[in-house]
């Protein structure tokens, strides 16, 4: 089993809202800054984390609504609430400018981040942020404002009915994490299920993620406007897919050629989660991509 010895934990205020990071320490390093996807938590970057640390100050913040942050008080979690949040807790640390590495709705948020805020990133490793392909998006993007509004509320009070799911014990929690992720050692999903999950007061463990997170904001950017976003960017970003994932392939779908800067990689034998399922053949793209 693989020994983890863990970063210390922080938190800082954004918009009112009490928020979770860790740091890896090693202050006099360049800083990189490691942020996670949707349903997930800062503590699924420690792997990763645990070789980059002798040649980085690594911070990786748990998004609001997951991990140790606070959840918000209404449902729309919107991916410029995000931005802010990641901009404020890089402000505070005065850690830019910065490198990152980014997953999934992490990866979204930062691309915007750094298209936003091109100036304050040097490099980015995105895996599988750009998952959506441009064909869904457009049929998305079809639906008046109105009806993607009604569906959201719809969502909304579902949501609103909706209990956590409780299971009976850890164990039980951990293997539904592995269900979710074959390509996890035990080792692995045992961590993050540890770290991922709260125990209730009637002693049934639930996730940490607020199920809010999942209902979405129907006031979102386009297509266009996303690429109008990533062509801002001005660093070199490299985005990185596993070929059995379900995320779009952006050598196929023509959204690379929006980068000024912007190269691919497809890693096999690997799902969504890049980073867990392959660690050695990530690490052997991503750290010379960043420290070239």
């Amino acid at each position: 089993m693989t020994i983890i010895h863990g970063p210390t934990s922080h938190s800082y205020f954004s918009q009112r809202l009490r928020l979770h990071y860790v740091d890896w320490g090693n202050e006099d390093a360049p800083p990189l800054l490691m942020v996670h996807g949707g349903q997930d938590h800062c503590r699924n970057w420690d792997w990763l984390a645990q070789e980059m640390r002798e040649d980085y100050h690594i911070i990786a913040p748990d998004l609001r609504g997951h991990g140790d942050s606070q959840w918000m008080v209404g449902g729309a979690y919107s991916k410029f609430d995000y931005i802010y949040d990641i901009h404020q807790l890089l402000h505070q640390t005065k850690m830019t400018p910065v490198k990152i590495i980014a997953h999934s709705m992490g990866g979204e948020v930062c691309l915007r981040f750094a298209g936003t805020y091109p100036e304050l990133v040097e490099k980015m490793v995105i895996i599988e942020g750009l998952w959506e392909h441009p064909d869904e998006a457009a049929k998305r993007e079809e639906k008046p404002l109105a009806e993607r509004v009604r569906e959201w509320e719809v969502n909304l009070r579902k949501t609103a009915g909706r209990t956590a799911r409780r299971y009976a014990t850890l164990d039980d929690a951990y293997q539904r994490m592995h269900e979710a992720n074959p390509h996890l050692r035990p080792d692995q999903a045992r961590h993050l299920t540890i770290h991922g999950a709260n125990q209730n007061e009637d002693g049934t463990y639930s996730w940490k993620f607020d199920n809010y997170v999942r209902t979405g904001n129907p006031l979102r950017t386009n297509m266009e406007q996303d690429q109008a976003l990533w062509s801002n960017i001005t660093c070199p970003v490299l985005n990185v897919r596993g070929n059995e994932s379900w995320a779009s392939a952006p050598e196929k779908d023509g959204q690379l050629e929006y980068f000024q800067q912007g190269s691919y990689v497809n890693i096999e034998d690997a799902g969504h989660w890049v980073h867990h399922d392959q660690l050695d053949e990530f690490l052997g793209h991503a750290v010379p991509f960043l420290n070239g």
